[in-house]
């Protein structure tokens, strides 16, 4: 099962979005695991993603940053 992970910070109000929408694309469609890693904790990720958050990284690397739709993310899960 492939895993994706969602990079954000737990005061980050966009995050929870991403989140809501991941779960949604989770719940109807399955087959992957969601990592959330809180960029707060770590510098390296911090200086990466700080002024992009939130991010989903497939399981290939690639990046998928916010803002993103519903039929956005769907592709991006799915491909």
């Amino acid at each position: 099962m492939r895993t994706f992970r969602l990079y954000g910070t737990s005061a980050c109000h966009l995050c929870e979005l991403a989140q809501d929408m991941v779960e949604t694309q989770q719940s109807a469609v399955g087959g992957f695991n969601i990592e959330e890693l809180d960029i707060s904790g770590c510098d390296e990720l911090f200086e990466r993603y700080g002024l992009r958050i939130p991010v989903l990284q497939h399981p290939d690397e690639r990046e998928l940053g916010w803002p993103f739709s519903q039929p956005e993310l769907q592709d991006f899960l799915v491909s």
